[in-house]
């Protein structure tokens, strides 16, 4: 494993990796505290909840851009 992980940086370095991965855990944050909290989504709440965890960043942004519904 450390093999792998020494041959990744090598490639690609942590600085860029870092902004990347955070990016990502905040984006994944924001929309699953969206998720729980809001009453209805355009769609079902269970079908976000898994594109907003298996399609990294994209899954989040899709949801915040169309999955919400307008609190109005």
């Amino acid at each position: 494993m450390k093999e792998i992980i020494t041959k990744i940086s090598g490639i690609v370095p942590f600085e860029v990796i870092l902004p990347i991965l955070m990016i990502q855990i905040i984006l994944l944050v924001i929309a699953l505290i969206d998720l729980i909290r809001s009453e209805e989504t355009h769609g079902p709440k269970w079908l976000w909840a898994v594109v907003i965890i298996l399609l990294n960043i994209v899954g989040p942004v899709l949801y915040l851009v169309y999955g919400r519904k307008n609190q109005s």
